[in-house]
């Protein structure tokens, strides 16, 4: 038996509610920041990110982020199958959040 500080309490520390919403915030920041490059680039004509890396950006919690970013930039918003697949990633994370909620 440990007294203080133990593995378990730091981990539960460093994990704490604020710090999840932070690395939430930060994610979706980054994911939007991603999809506005993207569409600077189809702008001009450079090199785009591909859209496997904006859909797993979505698929680990930017999906907020994502569906902000094509309503603020006005980008990917007809593209398929990157909106059917952008629109189940949110579907099955609100059927997870809901399932999780209701347990």
């Amino acid at each position: 038996m440990t007294v203080g500080n133990s593995p378990p309490d730091r981990y539960r520390d460093f994990m704490g509610p604020m710090t999840l919403f932070l690395i939430f915030l930060l994610l979706n920041g980054w994911t939007m920041l991603r999809f506005r490059q993207d569409k600077a680039a189809a702008i001009a004509g450079r090199r785009r990110i591909p859209e496997a890396d904006l859909l797993g950006l979505a698929l680990i919690g930017g999906s907020p982020g994502a569906l902000l970013a094509r309503h603020l930039f006005r980008h990917k918003t007809r593209k398929q199958p990157f909106s059917m697949l952008l629109q189940l990633i949110v579907l099955v994370q609100l059927g997870l959040i809901i399932g999780w909620l209701l347990l």
